[in-house]
């Protein structure tokens, strides 16, 4: 979606299949790696505007990009006086739920022009509470009443509205989500995705040398990879389309013709060879480590060692434990700041023999539908990792036996990643 060359190939794909008849644009993102997102850039006029600061020259920006854009498409279309609002409502103050929408508002008109379909607002059928929270229920209801039916229409990403009209946006990525409630509001037989990449990875190629693809995965597998790092698909998109079973196609726009990978359900047959599905990881976390005899024996000691965390406003990613000993693995960059505060408290509350903190640790997740039911898939993980000279700091294997979670040294994190997809891909 950067130029209008992009919106031409977007134009072909769409017009490629009649069954293509729901449309979720995003704004403008980069033309090349030096280039800067249309939505980056309103997020920006904000901050300067707010500030007192002027952002003439940073609109200009964006305004070149629209342009540009209508010019490449020829589209009769007055996209000075829409700019002009847009900067004319930051300058007295708009918030930034607004300035992030614009992108996409000014984005979905321009498609729907080019297609010669009819644009929705996402205000008018994506629905927020007073508070702030997603609506699934009446979304669902608004999107099903006006996109049904044999019309063909293009929607906006990223936003909807609260009651009082205020408008609310997604978390970023938010244009992937909005794809996924638009297909669950209509029943659509498939949600695709249209990216800039051939679909998901088994491994992040800043990691490990060209990963082979992945063809087919669940709902789950995804969900496991993506919060450990695995960042083509926002994780939160999964979820209206899950629930419905729908199927999510990630494809590439500018090689329409790959097949890219399949997201289904779990239930649906699959084959369990116990091949791994993925590996993801993220670096940065933090091991607070507690003894003390008799642990198990003392009932409620669980409870007030989360409690402290709970106090001090930090979320655990995993907590694995033996008789007398317990470890909390959690993200170091939110416990820093507050590091003394909690070890002071988990020694008054807890009154541990000893308590150990280990900094820069890394989180690697190997996941795979088929691991718990193949013999040997845990020991192959831990003979690749020692054969590399990986020493493990942390084992865990999640409840659902879908992954296995190591936890090494940050400067062992692309050494281990990459002894893990040898052992199994080769």
């Amino acid at each position: 979606m950067a130029d209008a060359g992009q919106l031409r190939q977007v134009q072909g794909i769409v017009e490629a299949d009649a069954g293509r008849r729901w449309v979720v644009p995003s704004a403008p993102g980069k033309r090349h790696s030096a280039d800067q997102k249309v939505t980056d850039l309103l997020y920006l006029c904000h901050e300067h505007a707010k500030r007192g600061v002027a952002f003439g020259e940073v609109f200009e920006l964006i305004c070149g990009r629209y342009r540009d854009i209508v010019a490449g498409l020829a589209l009769d279309c007055d996209i000075d006086a829409l700019l002009t609002e847009i900067r004319d409502e930051i300058q007295h103050g708009a918030g930034p739920d607004y300035c992030a929408r614009r992108g996409e508002v000014r984005t979905g008109p321009i498609v729907a022009a080019l297609l010669g379909f009819e644009f929705v607002d996402p205000a008018e059928i994506i629905h927020f509470g007073s508070r702030g929270e997603f609506l699934p229920e009446q979304t669902q209801e608004s999107v099903g009443t006006r996109l049904r039916g044999e019309g063909r229409y293009v929607v906006s990403g990223f936003y909807g509205s609260q009651p009082n009209g205020a408008i609310k946006t997604f978390s970023r990525g938010g244009s992937d989500i909005t794809g996924a409630i638009v297909a669950r509001g209509v029943g659509a037989d498939i949600y695709e995705n249209w990216t800039d990449v051939s679909g998901l990875l088994m491994a992040d190629p800043r990691v490990v040398q060209d990963p082979k693809k992945i063809e087919v995965l669940t709902y789950r597998e995804l969900r496991e990879l993506a919060y450990m790092g695995a960042t083509v698909l926002h994780d939160e998109a999964i979820f209206p389309v899950r629930e419905s079973g729908i199927p999510v196609n990630i494809r590439n726009t500018n090689e329409p013709e790959e097949p890219g990978t399949m997201i289904i359900r779990s239930d649906r047959e699959l084959s369990l060879t116990g091949e791994i599905t993925g590996i993801a990881g993220r670096k940065g976390f933090t091991i607070i480590q507690v003894e003390k005899t008799l642990m198990n024996a003392e009932v409620g000691f669980g409870r007030r060692i989360l409690s402290v965390l709970e106090r001090n406003g930090i979320s655990f990613e995993h907590m694995p434990s033996g008789i007398d000993t317990l470890s909390l693995i959690v993200n170091g960059g939110n416990l820093e700041p507050k590091l003394d505060d909690v070890l002071e408290e988990i020694r008054v509350v807890c009154k541990p023999d000893h308590l150990e903190v280990e900094h820069g640790i890394a989180l690697i997740a190997t996941v795979g539908r088929g691991m718990m039911r193949t013999p040997g898939m845990a020991a192959k993980v831990f003979s690749a990792l020692a054969d590399a000279g990986v020493n493990i700091r942390m084992i865990d294997q999640g409840s659902g036996e879908l992954n296995i979670i190591v936890g090494v040294k940050d400067e062992q994190f692309q050494t281990a990643q990459n002894a893990i997809y040898t052992a199994f891909v080769g």
